[in-house]
């Protein structure tokens, strides 16, 4: 006795629809995963800068003394310190990271008496993660 084709059609009917979506599902994955990291996506998900909260302790003639008050640590090398949108280059002392509770003297040459706007620039984000205008003493 001959099975029916009938049956047998239909079973065979379901596999390739089920194949063809599984086809197109894993398509769109790595077209998007691929599409990520060309267009530079994926650089960009490392990048975020640091939750840290800062504060000035003193102002003087010459020098700007910030202290950082809470939040993760920051590698020194990774900030960019900056008066009046000009960058300070000074060499950090102590440890690699700027730790709680630790502070910072900066020396400027700001004589403006309206103030002098400081910036914490985290670098390999671009971001400020801290401003701030300070009153120059006379």
């Amino acid at each position: 006795m001959k099975p029916s084709t009938q049956s047998n059609a239909d079973d065979r009917a379901v596999s390739p629809v089920i194949g063809v979506i599984l086809m197109v599902a894993i398509t769109v994955i790595l077209a998007a995963v691929i599409g990520t990291f060309v267009l530079g996506l994926g650089d960009q998900l490392g990048d975020t800068a640091p939750q840290a909260s800062f504060s000035v302790e003193s102002v003087n003639d010459t020098d700007i003394t910030i202290a950082k008050t809470g939040g993760q640590s920051i590698d020194k090398g990774d900030l960019v310190l900056s008066v009046n949108g000009e960058r300070i280059d000074e060499t950090w002392s102590g440890d690699d990271a700027w730790e709680s509770g630790e502070s910072k003297s900066i020396a400027h040459n700001s004589s403006d008496n309206d103030g002098a706007t400081v910036r914490i620039i985290h670098d390999p984000s671009g971001s400020a993660i801290y401003e701030d205008t300070v009153d120059i003493p006379a």
